[in-house]
């Protein structure tokens, strides 16, 4: 929901080597035509970490990792021929030179939640809410920065009372603010830090909020999937098994017993035990690595994955319909 997928740092590795794959190649990456569904869109930025269809507003809501910001992205009425236009709703001064990450829509109070960080230092890291209808702010509460641990809030999920949980993929840890905006507590566990660096390099990111009050939480480079009662926040380590989980990204929650996990591939993941266990079900690959999965999404009963990165003089971005 970013970004979801890195920190400051790995940002700019991932742009250098971007920068250094040969043309021809993504040349040859770009015509690869999917095998299914796509949207595609112009945009003012190169990098949308997080896309969530408004099923009211009947557009997509797009984060911009790049500045900060939120945008729509409205499909035509004509079969979607051709790119849309991205149009910005969102560009708050008081977070410039912040990134937009994960993104949920808190249907019952008309508002959208997006995680801000400070992509680079990796010093900064809020909450924001923003009215749908106005989009005028309605808090921001600070999670980091008056210390000198480093932190980066990721993604965010949203429980029926409006209480807030972001993942901090720097620091793991799961800050959680109420619905008025104030920070609360913080979720933390020595099984968000499993054995070996390489496997901490990116913590903690997507997640989602299950109807049955609990949250499943997604560690990136382990590719550990977590439960957490929220009676008692007991954290406990998902047994999953038909394939792994690494270098999964933001999570989206199809119904009470499936998620879909972003990344490449995309994966169904399914549990018929209340997610004590579950099971890798089905894989999808977009096929185009040097955009990067980031994020999903369910518009009528269809997921749609978006990639962070935009290519072209008029930065085309793509969402596109995964079929597992």
């Amino acid at each position: 929901m970013s970004p979801s997928f890195c920190s400051g740092r790995f940002s700019v590795a991932l742009f250098l080597v971007i920068s250094a794959v040969p043309i021809s190649y993504l040349v040859s990456l770009e015509r690869a035509v999917p095998s299914t569904h796509v949207f595609s869109y112009h945009s003012s930025g190169f990098f949308r970490e997080c896309a969530k269809w408004d099923d009211v507003g009947r557009r997509f809501l797009v984060s911009f990792m790049d500045g900060g910001g939120i945008g729509e992205v409205v499909p035509s009425d004509d079969g979607d021929i051709g790119a849309l236009r991205e149009v910005t709703l969102v560009k708050d001064a008081d977070l410039a030179g912040n990134a937009s990450l994960g993104i949920v829509i808190d249907r019952d109070r008309n508002r959208l939640l997006v995680a801000v960080a400070d992509l680079l230092g990796n010093r900064y890291s809020a909450l924001a809410a923003y009215d749908m209808s106005t989009w005028r702010r309605v808090f921001l509460a600070e999670l980091s920065g008056q210390s000198k641990e480093k932190s980066f809030a990721d993604d965010v999920a949203v429980d029926a009372r409006g209480n807030a949980y972001v993942t901090d993929a720097k620091g793991s840890k799961i800050w959680k603010v109420d619905v008025n905006g104030e920070l609360v507590s913080t979720i933390e566990s020595p099984l968000f830090t499993p054995p070996g660096w390489y496997n901490n390099l990116v913590a903690l990111n997507g997640i989602v909020y299950h109807p049955d009050g609990f949250l499943i939480v997604i560690h990136t480079f382990s590719g550990l999937l977590y439960k957490i009662d929220l009676t008692d926040d007991k954290v406990t380590v998902v047994e999953v098994t038909g394939g792994t989980l690494r270098f999964g990204d933001g999570l989206e929650l199809l119904s009470r017993t499936k998620i879909v996990v972003a990344g490449s591939p995309a994966r169904l993941v399914e549990s018929s035990d209340g997610w004590r266990t579950a099971t890798v079900t089905g894989w999808f690959s977009t096929g185009m690595v040097h955009r990067i999965v980031s994020s999903a999404t369910v518009k009528e009963g269809r997921v749609y994955l978006n990639h962070i990165v935009g290519f072209g003089s008029k930065k085309r971005h793509l969402l596109v319909e995964a079929v597992f």
